[in-house]
């Protein structure tokens, strides 16, 4: 983001898809890459707030890199890319990256304008974590919040294949270049969103926060769901569950 951007409560005005609904015109997008998937214990090392129009032009952007004081794991670096000499040699100090990352996402979510992001419930769940750790308010309830996910789960349920960002952009033809990059996944599912919007127009609320309600019944079917065939091929003993909570866990 620029020395001086535009203010986050006056987004500029812009086209939306034909039938979309009108929050299309105007979105959030947020991404953390970590240090692991423990969303209580492990830690943000680099992390995207952006806006979008509705054309799903970036209109607004700002990225961090943090250190995030731990050692980051192998497998976590050759997700994202980010090894623990750079982090610590670039990035800069945890708290303050989280708390800017709260004030951001804040100030998106308090100007009514919805946030998307990706398995939401692993983002904000660990931004919640790392806010506490380090002596910050939590965003506790983020709302309006779209997560391209359970919307996708929700409206094609009985697609075949994986549901990664990758594939489900593949599948709404929205360019993903550089995964696992938070600004590309950010800006990507931001447009997968606004896809979805467009596709099941007639199907779509017509606010972001009818659709946020809606989300938090259809995360929750799908967790009871994902729990019963886990519990049926032996991956989960019959009293345990998948957390079926969003967007925070």
């Amino acid at each position: 983001m620029d020395a001086s951007p535009r203010p986050l409560d006056a987004p500029p005005p812009s086209r939306s898809r034909e039938g979309a609904p009108e929050w299309t015109r105007v979105v959030g997008v947020f991404d953390l890459e970590t240090t692991g998937v423990d969303v209580t214990a492990d830690r943000i090392v680099t992390a995207h707030i952006g806006l979008l129009d509705g054309a799903g032009t970036a209109i607004l952007a700002r990225d961090w890199l943090a250190d995030p004081e731990v050692e980051i794991p192998e497998a976590a670096t050759a997700v994202h890319g980010i090894a623990t000499e750079r982090a610590r040699a670039d990035g800069r100090c945890a708290d303050e990256v989280v708390m800017e990352v709260v004030d951001v996402l804040r100030a998106l979510l308090d100007a009514g304008i919805p946030v998307v992001a990706y398995n939401a419930a692993y983002d904000f769940s660990l931004l919640k974590h790392e806010a506490l750790r380090h002596g910050i308010r939590p965003i506790e309830n983020p709302r309006p919040v779209i997560d391209p996910l359970v919307v996708d789960k929700a409206y094609d349920r009985w697609r075949r294949g994986k549901r990664t960002l990758e594939q489900v952009a593949a599948h709404y033809a929205v360019r993903l270049d550089g995964a696992h990059d938070a600004s590309a996944d950010a800006v990507a599912a931001g447009r997968v969103a606004q896809a979805l919007a467009g596709r099941f127009a007639t199907r779509m609320p017509p606010t972001a926060q009818e659709l946020h309600t809606r989300q938090i019944a259809w995360a929750r079917a799908q967790a009871e769901s994902l729990t019963d065939y886990f519990v049926q091929i032996g991956r989960l003993d019959p009293d345990d569950r998948v957390d079926g909570r969003w967007p925070v866990r």
